[in-house]
């Protein structure tokens, strides 16, 4: 079965995914298009971008879960790891299971599409997916053609692809592979080399400890074999992690920061719209670089980038420069959606902390002197557990008013989930003036009556916020045009 799945020429065989709109799940299902299967698939309560990707990679599916969507004559089944898609409740994944087909994740079936290649495996709680999509953009265009699996969706280039280079480039999750399968999906994708960018304690509803949390990165970094290279960051859990793997193996360590005193790091930082600075190499000028990136925290993905395609000699510094040059980033990572408008309307993928720290930090960085309204939605099971309601003691510092939406509620009886309520009182006593808001209408109401020319919005979610997201750029736009 491994080696079936990897080989290119599989025209006619079939795979069917269950919760095929999920990003992983739609990038694996287009990759092994490529290679020549058939594919079908099934899901419901979906929304953009994942449903305009399987429109646009003409890869059909069902919009709700049947026990009837399971072909017969498929050779595998894939399904995704949503609550929802348990046997016990599930009608198409008990079907699944008692058809006799072999049924896997996505992680695995990652895993054998890539078995016979060098891998580049980005791993972190957060940046990877930026890192990975610079690298694959870089080497794209070059002229190379790696493979490479992106677990968001890049501006200008598809998410997921199969080259006829030897390189793939994936982002490596720390997330269980799958809702019978507790280890972690990089666990699956035979790294020859890492790239760690962070390793600060996420997905609290899965990992109760850090110690928990560190535990598959250990065992992803003692997967690198001798004559690989990990590439890792400044950040101090990450610098405790491969300290360990110095002792115990002997793989290059390379280290990374946006400051201070690492193999790599940048010098003369000139934020703006186009920011500037040289990229350094054990205190030697490497090239200078510009990028229309916002924040700290991307000077910092790019020098990591940087690190990753210089030290394996994959591309020339010039080539380097001109591919970070034009690379335009991550769908909801950062990205203007009110490009018409006086008033800059950002979306940003809170799915942590850390993340979301990130974001603030950055719409500060570049716009120092604007007020900043917040749409927020804890949409997360860490944004939505009582555990970590200590994060909204200061994660809005920088925000002058903060829209709260009501919190998701999939998968609320798993953990201690927070209230609307709660949430918005914990800001508003950290001296945030926070509201809630319940829907689209009284969003756009409250915005309507509040918003001034010289502000700037940032939507902060990894949902949908009730359709605001393609609402409030609207409004801005008809309110503040340029």
């Amino acid at each position: 079965m491994a080696k079936l799945i990897s080989s290119k020429s599989a025209s006619g065989r079939k795979a069917h995914f269950i919760g095929i709109a999920g990003i992983g799940m739609s990038a694996v299902a287009k990759l092994l298009k490529e290679s020549g299967w058939d594919i079908s698939g099934s899901d419901e309560g979906f929304y953009p971008p994942a449903s305009e990707y399987l429109k646009k990679h003409n890869l059909p599916f069902n919009t709700n879960y049947r026990k009837e969507n399971v072909p017969k004559d498929a050779e595998v089944i894939v399904i995704g790891k949503n609550a929802k898609l348990v046997p016990e409740t599930n009608e198409e994944v008990k079907a699944a299971y008692e058809s006799g087909i072999p049924v896997k994740s996505f992680a695995e079936i990652l895993g054998e599409l890539s078995q016979n290649t060098e891998n580049v495996v980005i791993a972190g709680s957060y940046g990877k997916s930026t890192v990975t999509a610079l690298i694959s953009w870089c080497l794209t265009h070059a002229g190379k053609d790696p493979s490479y699996f992106i677990g968001a969706v890049p501006i200008g280039m598809e998410n997921a692809h199969i080259g006829s280079d030897n390189i793939f480039v994936i982002e490596g999750d720390e997330y269980p592979t799958s809702n019978t399968d507790t280890r972690s999906k990089f666990l699956h994708y035979h790294p020859h080399d890492v790239l760690l960018t962070s390793a600060e304690h996420d997905h609290v509803n899965i990992f109760k400890t850090k110690k928990e949390y560190l535990k598959p990165f250990t065992d992803l970094l003692g997967m690198v074999p001798d004559d690989g290279i990990v590439v890792a960051s400044d950040e101090k859990s990450v610098t405790e992690l491969v300290t360990e793997q110095v002792t115990e193996h002997r793989n290059r360590i390379v280290r990374y920061g946006a400051l201070g005193k690492t193999d790599w790091t940048a010098e003369n930082i000139s934020y703006s719209d186009n920011t500037t600075f040289n990229l350094m190499h054990c205190g030697q000028k490497v090239t200078e670089l510009s990028t229309t990136l916002l924040g700290k925290h991307n000077v910092e993905n790019i020098v990591g980038a940087s690190a990753m395609l210089l030290e394996k000699k994959l591309l020339t510094p010039e080539e380097l420069q001109k591919g970070i040059q034009t690379f335009q980033g991550i769908k909801r990572r950062l990205d203007l959606l009110s490009s018409d408008s006086i008033v800059p309307v950002y979306e940003g993928f809170g799915s942590s902390y850390e993340k979301a720290k990130a974001a603030f930090d950055a719409i500060k960085l570049h716009f120092p002197n604007r007020r900043l309204i917040t749409v927020f939605e804890p949409h997360t099971f860490s944004w939505r557990n009582r555990d970590t309601i200590h994060w909204y003691d200061n994660i809005f510092k920088t925000s002058d008013k903060v829209l709260i939406y009501e919190p998701a509620s999939q998968g609320a009886g798993t953990h201690e989930q927070l209230t609307q309520e709660e949430i918005v009182d914990r800001v508003l006593k950290s001296g945030t003036e926070a509201k809630a808001i319940h829907n689209e209408k009284e969003g756009l109401a409250i915005l309507e009556s509040e918003l001034e020319p010289n502000d700037v919005v940032l939507l902060m979610t990894s949902g949908d916020l009730g359709g605001l997201i393609e609402s409030i750029p609207r409004l801005v736009q008809e309110k503040f045009p340029k």
